[in-house]
């Protein structure tokens, strides 16, 4: 019923794709994160809008907007129409981690893995590295900011990184940690910025005008599923970029420099 591909994200710039700020928060703008490692992601939801937004900026697109993405909303019951290609979350797989000596360790987890492998190579799945494994050129011991790691295994992990990042992303500088300290790792790695507005005559702070914001850094690599269904590509074919790969901008922030990725679809083509 459905054609099976995947989408991978770059990011070239701070990824801020995030929940509501608050005076309970801090007046923090969080991003978005996995439930279960803790870790950023990108919502379906923000992927397909995206696109969406991409396909209706294309005076040439004509009704292939509502053809693969659906009818926008509000629109009349009558023309409710279901889109054809399908969006689920971006999860991390590979994350960025400064590390004095190297002077950047990339870093992930089983459980990203698993999700990889289950999305783009399932010749891996069920084979993915014990928690402590590092590239063979990596030391012994790496040390971040909360504390020393140390490698308990070398292996090549190049498996594991996709083959069109492979020169964007140094394969023997990746490091796979445990799940259970992968949310911390994550946390010490976000890109974080704090903004304020200023009184027009003075140098002070407008009240309630002060906030931070967190996103993922520079260099994040993340993975997102993608589902077309058959019959709808019996007369057009989804060519979002018309090529494999393009740039888009994801989340908010963007005219303050957060958001730049390079997309690159696998198998679309």
């Amino acid at each position: 019923m459905y054609k099976r591909h995947y989408g991978l994200i770059r990011t070239l710039a701070p990824l801020h794709v995030g929940a509501s700020a608050g005076e309970d928060a801090g007046n923090l703008n969080l991003i978005f994160r996995d439930p279960f490692t803790q870790t950023g992601i990108i919502p379906g939801s923000s992927i397909r809008g995206r696109f969406r937004a991409e396909c209706r900026n294309n005076p040439q697109a004509g009704t292939l907007c509502d053809h693969w993405y659906g009818s926008p909303s509000g629109a009349g019951k009558e023309d409710i129409r279901e889109g054809n290609v399908k969006f689920e979350h971006a999860s991390l797989l590979w994350l960025p981690v400064f590390c004095p000596g190297q002077p950047i360790v990339w870093v992930s987890c089983p459980r990203l893995l698993r999700r990889y492998a289950s999305i783009a190579k399932t010749e891996l799945c069920g084979k993915e590295p014990k928690p402590y494994t590092g590239a063979e050129q990596l030391p012994k011991k790496l040390f971040f900011n909360l504390g020393f790691i140390t490698i308990k295994y070398k292996q090549p992990l190049d498996a594991w990184l996709p083959a069109s990042l492979q020169e964007d992303v140094p394969k023997d500088r990746l490091l796979v940690v445990d799940d259970a300290d992968m949310g911390l790792i994550h946390d010490m790695a976000l890109y974080r910025q704090s903004r304020v507005r200023l009184e027009d005559q003075e140098k002070k702070v407008v009240e309630g005008q002060f906030f931070n914001v967190e996103a993922l850094p520079e260099s994040s690599v993340l993975i997102f599923p993608i589902a077309i269904k058959n019959k709808a590509t019996a007369s057009h074919h989804w060519e979002p970029f018309g090529e494999a790969k393009g740039e888009m901008y994801f989340g908010g922030l963007e005219s303050v420099g957060f958001g730049r990725c390079l997309v690159s679809l696998q198998g679309v083509h």
